[in-house]
């Protein structure tokens, strides 16, 4: 599949943005109000500007942009339409639990348990949009839901930290959740490469015309002279020694936002503020290069229909 940027960006930033929402929301549960006004409302302005951003890229992946808002009303058997719903139902108890952790107004704690679960529930559909399309052998897979839940928790459990270091409101339990995330997301999507790597491609030529009772299945000719549409979007090919790479640098940036998550509770605290934010600067390379090779690896079974003996 062709990775669109648009849905890239969408995906990493929103996912980051829920994850910092998330994990507020239960930092307002557990503890009440922040300590701090200032910290409070840069956390949530990072959180919804970040989900904002996303929401509005996903925009332009659309042939007409204009009619996005009739995505809505399909949510009874669409996970797209679900996810828009869940979007922008966030932003309620978002805006509710904000002004009430900067400023100890009342309801925090109600608030901050929904904006937790809206977040997870949106990324979840988010998920989901991808792990219900059975033509693609790659996003039909278990542990696909599981890596958009987990990464935008670790992206958000660094920024998190992050801006606390820069309002001096850093806590031990910030780095255990932004470590035991990362290590989470390190693990998932290991299982995940090994098991796509190892799976066989069932789909072939002979399955999709019902000819393979009488043997192998070729084209005689190609269907197109030129390429067109759905061999430009559909028929995206990384190679394999560049898809090794791309994941070593996944590995290398997660690996990279652990070191530094940890640094910061061995350095002096402007040294400790700088390890934390370049601990976000590795997690959102991690995010963005495996995104993209969610993109770029996936094999769309109209292929078949240009030649691909299997998928």
């Amino acid at each position: 599949m062709h990775p669109a940027y648009s849905v890239i960006l969408f995906t990493t930033a929103s996912g980051a943005g829920y994850g910092l929402l998330a994990l507020a929301g239960l930092a307002g549960l557990s503890h009440g109000a922040a300590s701090s006004a200032a910290f409070a409302l840069t956390s949530m302005a990072v959180a919804l500007g970040l989900i904002s951003l996303g929401l509005l890229s996903s925009t332009f992946h659309l042939g007409h942009p204009e009619r996005a808002w009739r995505a809505f009303s399909q949510w009874r058997t669409s996970w797209l339409s679900r996810e828009g719903v869940a979007a922008v139902a966030t932003y309620v108890p978002a805006l509710l639990f904000g002004y009430a952790w900067a400023f100890a107004g009342p309801g925090i704690a109600v608030m901050g348990i929904l904006a937790a679960i809206m977040s997870a529930i949106t990324v979840y559909c988010t998920g989901m949009i991808y792990a219900t399309v059975p033509t693609v052998r790659q996003w039909t897979h278990r542990l696909v839901v599981p890596v958009y839940l987990s990464f935008a928790l670790a992206t958000g459990a660094v920024l998190l930290l992050a801006i606390s270091h820069l309002f001096n409101r850093q806590q031990v339990a910030q780095v255990v959740i932004a470590v035991v995330a990362l290590g989470v997301v390190l693990v998932l999507k290991l299982a995940y490469w090994n098991s796509i790597d190892k799976a066989e491609r069932t789909l072939t030529i002979g399955s999709a015309t019902g000819l393979g009772f009488l043997g192998e299945v070729r084209q005689l000719e190609a269907p197109h002279t030129t390429k067109n549409y759905l061999m430009r979007e559909m028929g995206y090919k990384v190679g394999r020694k560049h898809a090794a790479k791309l994941r070593r640098i996944v590995v290398l940036g997660l690996g990279g936002a652990i070191i530094f998550t940890l640094l910061t509770q061995a350095l002096s605290p402007g040294l400790a503020t700088a390890s934390a934010l370049l601990a976000v600067l590795w997690a959102m390379i991690a995010a963005v290069t495996e995104r993209w090779l969610f993109f770029a690896e996936a094999e769309h079974v109209v292929n078949l229909f240009y030649g691909k003996q299997a998928a």
